[in-house]
């Protein structure tokens, strides 16, 4: 009885290990690491100046603002 029980184990474990063997098999290898970020242009509030990514700079005009209570307040 304890060897049908032991067979079953093995049985499963094997079974375990094929699929997680076939599914890692499946999956595209990159050896090459993934492209980098463009460089962004950078802005300095008017208020503070710090400077902030022109994609996340809350424009007002011609000035750059980091916050919308920075762009209340207007340039320093």
């Amino acid at each position: 009885m304890k060897y049908l029980v032991l067979l079953v184990v093995l049985v499963v474990a094997i079974g375990i290990w094929r699929s997680r063997r076939d599914r890692d098999d499946d999956a595209p290898k990159s050896s090459a690491p993934s492209p980098r970020a463009l460089p962004q242009d950078m802005l300095a509030c008017a208020h503070c100046g710090m400077h902030i990514p022109q994609a996340e700079a809350m424009m007002l005009g011609d000035h750059a603002y980091c916050s919308a209570e920075h762009r209340r307040l207007g340039p320093a």
